[in-house]
């Protein structure tokens, strides 16, 4: 622990809740969550400002803020949310596991705002809780997956899983891969510092899931762009 992860507790931890106990409020009349939405991108970015974290977008005339896409990222660190949902400039949800649906107000505002709550494991159940996500995208909402359902140590892209691809068969959204470079130095796994440094966002190019025969082609593509890019930008990090 260090002062920074004093801040998370003292600073970042309450705003998150008066702002979702407003979104709440706020839900009761406008049920789309556009506005949780908005209030999520601003905390992404007020955190980042708290912790000393640099972002650095690359890739940004990759994708178009009045689309909808399906995003999935590698998952590298616990500051991947709220540094995606700053840089990405989208009207975004994430798939989110159905334990934090649980949580009193921050539960709540999560479901109600549209975020998708998935069981855990392979079963039937997880599949069609999962599934549910491309529910948000043919309602005009971009949805965040991460593949490879856990978080990597040491940055190195994880084996990933067919879900997020059959979502993005069925979404009809542009799947719009995106590699996220220096969040595991950021939040060490089994760790509870945060460190200031420098984040790298690199948007690659989207695909289109119809173009692809098959759920394992699309999932190919997507694994290739990504590691391309960590390979290609992650040797120059600093």
């Amino acid at each position: 622990m260090n002062l920074r992860t004093l801040l998370f507790f003292l600073i970042i931890i309450p705003v998150m809740f008066i702002g979702m106990s407003g979104a709440l409020v706020v839900s009761i009349f406008e049920r789309t969550g556009d506005s949780f939405a908005r209030l999520a991108s601003w905390w992404g970015r007020f955190s980042a400002r708290v912790f000393g974290i640099a972002i650095e977008v690359i890739g940004a005339e990759n994708y178009r803020t009045d689309r909808n896409y399906l995003v999935i990222s590698n998952h590298a660190g616990m500051a991947d949310i709220p540094l995606l949902l700053g840089a990405m400039r989208l009207n975004l949800r994430f798939v989110a596991k159905e334990e934090l649906g649980r949580i009193p107000v921050f539960g709540w505002a999560l479901k109600r705002s549209g975020y998708v709550m998935i069981k855990r494991g392979q079963n039937r159940e997880a599949l069609k809780s999962l599934l549910a996500a491309a529910d948000v995208l043919k309602n005009g909402r971009s949805v965040h997956i991460f593949p490879e359902g856990t978080r990597s140590e040491t940055g190195d892209l994880l084996p990933f899983k067919r879900g997020a691809f059959l979502v993005a068969q069925k979404g009809g959204a542009p799947l719009l891969p995106v590699t996220i470079i220096g969040s595991n130095l950021i939040t060490p796994k089994k760790s509870l510092r945060i460190n200031r440094g420098k984040v790298r966002i690199v948007i690659g190019t989207p695909l289109e899931p119809a173009r692809f025969s098959t759920v394992e082609a699309l999932m190919e593509a997507s694994r290739r762009e990504i590691e391309t890019n960590l390979d290609r930008y992650g040797s120059s990090q600093n």
